[in-house]
């Protein structure tokens, strides 16, 4: 439980400033970022939900919470995929530059040494309970890490070498792993 609560709360200070930097610097990149971390703050939410479940429910509950938590993350990885696909062809379509942000980088590097952590944890956790919908949210804590990544590599391009298709590229190159993980979580949502 104490993974989940970790993350709720990295995630909301994530959203809020990555979102607020984003808009700032006109950031897409650091926009979808901020969007992932509200998603994971409602998956990590259902999960909260499911594991409370498995403590005080029916056996027979748990399966309901299991497939219910799966489709929620699941829907929430799609989610994110239309708004990153819409966000970055748009800015790439207007040549839409981004400006430099110094609280982005800060916290991409952040980020990205903290979201590893979490996902391998949770991952780990996952295994012993059993449970594929912790899996998918650990999935998705370690996505964030790649996010992380591939914001930093945009956003360093960009300030480093005035690269302003690099954050919308950096976006974009998300899209493959967020849409795999949306489906692979709708699929093990109809096995569950």
């Amino acid at each position: 439980m104490w993974l989940e609560y970790a993350t709720v709360g990295w995630n909301i200070v994530e959203a809020f400033v990555a979102i607020g930097a984003g808009v700032v610097a006109g950031s897409v990149a650091l926009v979808g970022f901020g969007f992932d971390s509200v998603i994971e703050v409602i998956a990590a939410s259902v999960l909260i939900w499911r594991l409370r479940c498995e403590l005080a429910c029916r056996h027979d509950t748990h399966a309901h919470a299991e497939r219910r938590a799966l489709r929620v993350v699941g829907a929430t990885f799609l989610l994110l995929a239309a708004y990153v696909a819409y966000e970055a062809g748009t800015m790439l379509w207007h040549r839409e530059a981004p400006q430099i942000s110094v609280v982005g980088l800060a916290l991409a590097v952040l980020s990205a040494v903290a979201m590893p952590f979490l996902g391998l944890r949770k991952r780990h956790v996952a295994r012993h309970l059993g449970s594929k919908a912790l899996a998918a949210d650990a999935m998705e804590t370690l996505i964030c890490a790649y996010l992380s990544l591939t914001l930093l590599l945009g956003l360093g391009l960009n300030a480093w070498l005035g690269w302003w298709w690099a954050d919308p590229v950096a976006a974009l190159a998300m899209l493959p792993l967020i849409l795999h993980e949306g489906y692979e979580a709708w699929s093990e949502e109809k096995i569950a």
